[in-house]
């Protein structure tokens, strides 16, 4: 009997304490889910395995003395032009293959009689390709390593996966001069 007085007496308190508990636990826990979610950038990771692939490519590659360029494109000239280099708002006529790491060609104009003829630095193409054209003279080959950053980012583009490096090799064909030159 005595003890049914004392727990009817402590059951609010004990009910009301067990809830401030559960409360501060549900609390707690979400915020740990949050900090988690927020923490665990998925970005990131992809990021860190595309680099990894950069490298990886680099190293089975070493042959090939890439420069590595303040905005990340890797560029390497294969054979000097001697012409004009291109600058923003000439036109530019290029042969060119597009290649995964792997060696996989995704696009191609070399053996068709068209070339490539884009205004440079205008935005008409990827800014890694853009920005690789305006070291080579006419005439001039190189390849261009291009992170996704300076490509199709983390979406991709039809065939080509987010976050995929890509080669292009290069021939600048023909320059012809823009507006007001």
């Amino acid at each position: 009997m005595i003890f049914a007085i004392i727990f009817n007496s402590y059951y609010p308190k004990f009910k009301t304490m067990i809830k401030r508990n559960i409360q501060t636990i549900l609390l707690f826990l979400t915020v740990v889910l949050m900090v988690s979610l927020v923490s665990c950038d998925p970005a990131k990771k992809y990021e860190k395995e595309e680099s990894a692939k950069i490298q990886e490519y680099l190293n089975s590659n070493s042959n090939l003395n890439f420069v590595l360029k303040p905005s990340g494109l890797y560029y390497l000239e294969v054979e000097a032009g001697s012409g004009r280099i291109p600058v923003k708002h000439d036109t530019a006529y290029v042969k060119y293959t597009g290649k995964f790491l792997n060696g996989t060609v995704f696009d191609t104009n070399v053996g068709k009689p068209d070339t490539l003829a884009f205004p440079v630095d205008e935005g008409w193409l990827i800014s890694g390709f853009d920005e690789g054209i305006t070291f080579m003279r006419e005439g001039g080959k190189a390849i261009f390593l291009i992170p996704s950053k300076l490509a199709y980012g983390p979406s991709g583009y039809y065939i080509i996966d987010g976050y995929t490096p890509l080669l292009y090799d290069i021939e600048l064909v023909h320059v012809s001069p823009g507006p007001a030159k």
